[in-house]
């Protein structure tokens, strides 16, 4: 009775272990982690050379500088006229791109003019390799890159075998001899000295044991064993043992398999390693720290030689092969500059595929190149990071240590959508709370363009209509709301762009008032708002709550002259076998027309030249730039969101518990938004903003609002057509006159086109 008891509770263990190993190995033997990329960059004849973005990425990715001559693969020479670029291979799922060295010739104005390969054959095209942000597999952090055993090249599998387990396709899972040699070994040494595992034992170790010692574990890891040889090839589970064992680390990432490894140690791919590089590989396994070739070269040499000789021995390598790969280097890349950064954009677009493909993404094995520049992301994580540290300084009592001071930056192409930067906090180690996307602040006066838009699209109110900055109470749900200016004081009769570039709260209040609440929140929707907008006397003061990624997608809408892009994160999705599973597309549409939205564009230029922006100047920024602090009670938030004609960018700073920061928005975020600007498009900036059709200019004189003239000075305003004053000032006025426009830093700003306005003043649309 007690046998047949037993034999069954056997038999059930072996079905239960069977079951585990079906579930962990599955169908496919190799699992592949969902990897995402930064933006790649591709190079094509005719595009502008972009040497910063291009040289730090190589830089970052450990390439090597090196002379023209010379390329070799993973270095790099930029040239004044000539680009050489040693590509490493880039595996995309089941795909290889075996890389190699492409010259890039530039031509007038430093554009590419040719592309070649190492054979002189011109190129349409090429990519450079994209830099790796996430790689996720599972709960934990692990990265690989499958490879199947067909692409390992012979000598790297003699080398694994060698030192491992030589009667690997001779055992059934188990050795008997080393294992009876090994306990004796240990029990003379009261302590374990000696493994005799199996390459078959340690994948299952690694599959689904501990690391711990103990008889109990051995005796598991044994009969998995023997259940996985009873299932699987002996070609299957090598396959599975060169991708799964553990060689090293990564920064947080645990290095899988020989296809990562060969890629982080000598930035190949596992099938162009050579005799050499494959033992030295397969040293690493015994010990990751202890023989790691970074940490401790020259225990990784007389590692490699060993398993060198160890080969030799089994004659699987020739003396000839043995006495060069002894004798050579270890051959190592360039370790990269920098670590992983975007990790909370990493996050983002992991929630984004989860949304569209399941719980299980991390599994997938995709491969996801973004919308992400990693040299505009590093430069904004430098920023905020910088920025945050020297306000703590300048201001003692912002240092917190239960809850620090955080940021929040974003940056976005406003014509195509694409998130090309994002900051989620000063440290994502500390704290994965993406305040870019998830925190929900009130704006303050950073809300103010929206405002003015939903007023001046209205065409009852112009940039020249004047309103009122005095003493304001209104009757709420709430009690008696009375706001008030930042300085304290009331200024009289002001024009809507006055009380826009000097962020005068008690008109805009007026101003809210009388275009409705709801207009202004129906503008607040159509510019990219999806958080709800409270119609409240208060909303025109920026009362409601909203993210940082939405507040500066709507004035992405002034950036595109009117145009709304749906945001992206992800430029493409590939799956295992390397296909196109889902690409982007600009999805977008023409909200308002480019005439309406640079009226608040030219306003916000102004609110840089002479308002709550003028820091910049201070900061060395000297390009076109529109934009507009943010402050709201207590001072509990300080925004500054801004742009120029291609980059949109909202930086937020504040601490997560709401406890007042004391400073403005002009004091605490725009000094970030001013070092990354600078640091991202340098102190000149871009071209200037464009000027589009349907606009007039008019002198106007602010203390009237009518226009200027012989006896009243005007100054130049921009109104939509048929929208300006028709009555002047002046005692000499003429009904059908038009005032001579004047010389101000607003006309400089719009004088390359002054003339295409003038026509347009006198009556053509011809």
């Amino acid at each position: 009775m007690l046998v047949a008891l037993i034999s069954v509770l056997g038999v059930a263990c072996l079905i239960m272990l069977e079951a585990v190993v079906r579930a962990r190995l599955g169908d496919s033997i190799i699992q592949a982690p969902t990897r995402i990329y930064a933006s790649p960059i591709v190079l094509e004849p005719g595009d502008e050379a972009q040497r910063d973005r291009v040289e730090t990425q190589l830089e970052r990715l450990g390439y090597r500088r090196a002379r023209r001559g010379r390329v070799r693969i993973g270095e790099y020479y930029l040239g004044s006229g000539t680009w050489v670029v040693g590509r490493r291979a880039f595996r995309l799922g089941d795909r290889l791109d075996p890389g190699g060295v492409v010259t890039i010739g530039l031509g007038y104005r430093d554009r590419i003019s040719s592309i070649r390969d190492e054979d002189g054959n011109r190129l349409r095209t090429v990519s450079l390799e994209p830099e790796l942000i996430r790689s996720a597999f599972g709960p934990s952090q692990e990265d690989r890159v499958p490879v199947p055993l067909g692409q390992v090249p012979d000598h790297l599998v003699n080398a694994v075998l060698s030192v491992e387990d030589q009667l690997f396709f001779d055992h059934w899972g188990l050795h008997l001899k080393r294992i009876a040699g090994a306990a004796v070994a240990n029990v003379r040494a009261r302590r374990v000295v000696q493994g005799a595992s199996t390459i078959t034992q340690q994948l299952a170790k690694n599959l689904y044991l501990s690391a711990r010692r103990s008889p109990i574990r051995k005796l598991r890891e044994a009969a998995m064993a023997l259940v996985i040889e009873a299932r699987y090839s002996k070609e299957e589970i090598l396959e599975a043992y060169l991708n799964e064992i553990y060689l090293g680390q990564d920064g947080a990432l645990a290095i899988h398999g020989v296809g990562r490894a060969a890629q982080f140690y000598f930035g190949k791919d596992v099938s162009q390693l050579d005799v050499s590089e494959a033992a030295l590989l397969a040293g690493i396994i015994r010990g990751p720290s202890l023989y790691s070739p970074f940490r401790n070269p020259e225990a990784a040499r007389n590692r490699r030689n060993l398993v060198l000789e160890l080969m030799l021995n089994r004659e699987v390598i020739t003396q000839s092969e043995y006495r060069r790969a002894q004798s050579s280097s270890l051959g190592l890349r360039a370790m990269p500059r920098l670590a992983y950064a975007g990790r909370y954009f990493a996050d983002l677009v992991m929630e984004e595929l989860s949304a569209r493909y399941g719980r299980d993404i991390r599994e997938r094995g995709f491969t996801v190149f973004t919308t992400l520049d990693m040299r505009l992301q590093v430069l904004a994580e430098r920023a905020v990071r910088d920025e945050l540290e020297r306000l703590e300084r300048y201001y003692p009592r912002l240092r917190r240590e239960e809850s620090p001071l955080q940021a929040a930056l974003v940056a976005l192409d406003p014509r195509s959508g694409e998130i090309v930067a994002m900051v989620g906090g000063r440290d994502y180690g500390q704290s994965q709370f993406n305040r870019a996307a998830k925190a929900y602040r009130q704006p303050g006066s950073s809300f103010k363009p929206i405002v003015a838009l939903a007023a001046l699209t209205e065409r009852t109110f112009t940039l020249a209509s004047r309103l009122e900055d005095e003493p304001l109470s209104v009757e709420t749900h709430a009690g008696l709301w009375e706001p008030a200016n930042y300085d304290g004081k009331f200024h009289g009769m002001v024009t809507v762009r006055e009380a826009l570039e000097r962020s005068l709260n008690v008109p805009f209040a007026r101003l809210g008032m009388a275009v409705g609440f709801e207009r202004i929140a129906a503008t607040g929707h159509k510019l990219g708002i999806d958080s709800r907008l409270r119609p409240l006397p208060s909303l025109a003061l920026g009362s409601s709550e909203v993210t940082p990624l939405e507040l500066t997608r709507a004035y992405g809408v002034f950036a595109a002259e009117g145009f709304r892009s749906e945001l992206h994160s992800m430029l493409g999705v590939f799956d295992r076998a390397g296909e196109l599973v889902d690409r982007a597309e600009l999805v977008g549409e023409e909200v308002y027309a480019p005439e309406e939205v640079f009226l608040v564009t030219s306003a916000l230029i102004g609110a840089v030249e002479h308002g709550t922006g003028r820091g910049l100047s201070s900061l060395g920024y000297r390009g076109a730039v529109a934009a507009k602090s943010g402050t709201t009670n207590d001072f509990r938030d300080a925004w500054f969101i801004g742009f120029t004609p291609s980059l949109v960018v909202g930086v937020w700073v504040g601490f997560d518990d709401g406890k007042s920061v004391g400073l403005p928005g002009s004091r605490a975020a725009l000094p970030i938004f001013g070092r990354f600007l600078v640091d991202a498009i340098g102190r000149h900036g871009e071209d200037d903003f464009s000027v589009p059709r349907g606009l007039e200019i008019a002198d106007v004189d602010r203390e009237t609002g009518l226009l200027g003239g012989p006896g009243c000075r005007g100054e130049p305003e921009v109104f939509l057509r048929g929208t300006a004053p028709q009555e002047s000032c002046s005692p000499y006025w003429r009904p059908a006159r038009r005032s001579r426009i004047a010389n101000s830093r607003l006309y400089d700003r719009v004088a390359p086109l002054i003339s295409e306005l003038r026509r347009l003043l006198r009556g053509g649309n011809n």
